[in-house]
């Protein structure tokens, strides 16, 4: 048996899948947005674990792989922890584990407003390496229409911050978020969010409501998730206008129907065509199939 119980379900990021997911939070502190499903389960009401349960967990970890070199804190945000607490922590697992290379955490923007680019390089120096950052778009009308209680202007001020301290960002965005009638200004007004901050990392899901989509209409009759070649022109139009330096772009989560990996700017090119392909003769594209789709 494994030595530690989470309080299921437990979510990561794909690139943590050889992560020790240390539970130092359960639940998501806002778990408002309306296209979200990870964290409405009864037993995943937010709060923050108490230490003593959090170290017990690092030491009967530590007793059967003693040679850990990631730890992704999990759950939705552990960065709303204060500054202290994550600086406690960092020092436990360095303690614990003197292989490890770096800690990665989940990160919504908001965590981050009452911390200094000081307190982040703080964090960085004790083991801190990388924050997922959930921007899910650019666009204020869309943020606003699924209640994720951010901006482009908070977004922009977290990304800036994560890099002016050092950190690397990996960010996220939503194919879809902007439904029918708003997929255009949400790809452009994503692209361009991207551009002022210059993540290291971004990746695009498919929005997708396992469960129905009345949670998201509740605050957004109008959405209307776009067919599959909807999607690749909106994937398009935000490529398209994209212009990164040097960010390892990602598009191969389940949710994906089309693959797409690279270096942006460096394989913009090769991209665009690739969703030409798929635009124009997706016969002639190797897609993956619906029932293979997933969170």
């Amino acid at each position: 048996m494994f030595p530690v119980q989470y309080i299921e379900p437990v979510f990561r990021p794909p690139s943590e899948a050889r992560s020790f997911i240390l539970q130092v939070t359960n639940g998501c502190s806002w778990n408002q947005c309306t296209f979200c499903e990870m964290y409405t389960q009864p037993q995943k009401k937010f709060r923050a674990r108490k230490d003593e349960d959090i170290l017990k967990d690092i030491q009967r970890v530590q007793q059967v792989y003693p040679g850990i070199r990631r730890v992704f804190l999990a759950d939705g945000d552990a960065m709303v922890l204060p500054v202290r607490r994550l600086k406690e922590l960092l020092k436990l697992l360095r303690e614990h584990f003197p292989a490890l290379e770096r800690v990665s955490s989940y990160c919504l923007p908001r965590n981050l407003k009452n911390k200094s680019v000081e307190d982040l390089q703080e964090l960085r120096e004790l083991g801190l390496d990388l924050l997922y950052v959930g921007v899910e778009s650019g666009d204020d009308l869309v943020l606003d229409k699924v209640q994720k209680g951010e901006s482009y202007a908070s977004c922009r001020e977290a990304l800036q911050k994560i890099s002016q301290a050092g950190l690397r960002s990996s960010v996220m965005i939503l194919n879809g978020l902007g439904g029918k009638v708003y997929s255009e200004q949400h790809a452009v007004n994503s692209a361009r969010l991207m551009n002022e901050t210059q993540p290291d990392f971004l990746s695009t899901l498919v929005v997708s409501f396992p469960v129905g989509m009345e949670r998201i209409r509740s605050n957004y009759p109008e959405f209307e998730l776009p067919e599959q070649t909807e999607l690749f022109q909106e994937m398009r139009t935000f490529i398209q206008h994209l212009e990164l330096e040097r960010t390892v772009f990602r598009s191969d989560h389940a949710s994906n129907y089309l693959v797409l990996k690279g270096e942006l700017g460096r394989d913009k090119q090769a991209m665009l065509a690739q969703l030409d392909q798929a635009i124009h003769s997706p016969e002639s594209v190797r897609l993956r199939p619906e029932w293979a789709r997933g969170l």
